[in-house]
């Protein structure tokens, strides 16, 4: 069983460059430092100005974010582990166990996917963004 209000959480996603950054820095701001809150990829990627960019509309710095890995950390020491894409949760399941009550996978479409001019491409961070702000809000009822 996992906690409704743990203490702590770590997001995983593939670089540590977009989805999970954004939960971690999301989380933080409505968190109000009640929770201890980090992020990692399963590698290090670069970090990317359309996140730092899509966030600070949200007036949410994240431009000093620097991309960590999961070998950085151990998940086992955290109340919960989320699993943002399908590989980091492939890995956490492994490492974890596919059924430990302590991970959760949260299917969150990669941004980067998206083609076409630069308005298009930053309108699917800014859906990223907010559909992880609403799952996190739900998830962890801040008040």
């Amino acid at each position: 069983m996992t906690f409704l209000h743990p203490k702590s959480v770590l997001f995983v996603c593939n670089q540590n460059s977009v989805r999970s950054p954004m939960a971690e820095a999301i989380t933080q701001k409505l968190a109000r430092r009640r929770m201890f809150v980090e992020s990692v990829g399963l590698i290090a990627g670069a970090a990317d100005p359309f996140t730092v960019s899509v966030m600070a509309e949200d007036d949410i710095d994240i431009a000093d974010h620097a991309p960590k890995t999961l070998s950085e950390v151990d998940p086992a020491d955290f109340d919960l582990v989320v699993a943002l894409t399908p590989e980091s949760h492939m890995k956490l399941a492994r490492t974890l166990g596919a059924d430990n009550p302590k991970l959760e996978y949260w299917a969150t479409p990669d941004p980067g996917d998206a083609e076409g001019h630069r308005d298009r491409v930053i309108d699917s961070y800014r859906l990223v963004r907010d559909h992880l702000e609403v799952r996190i809000a739900d998830r962890f009822h801040f008040t």
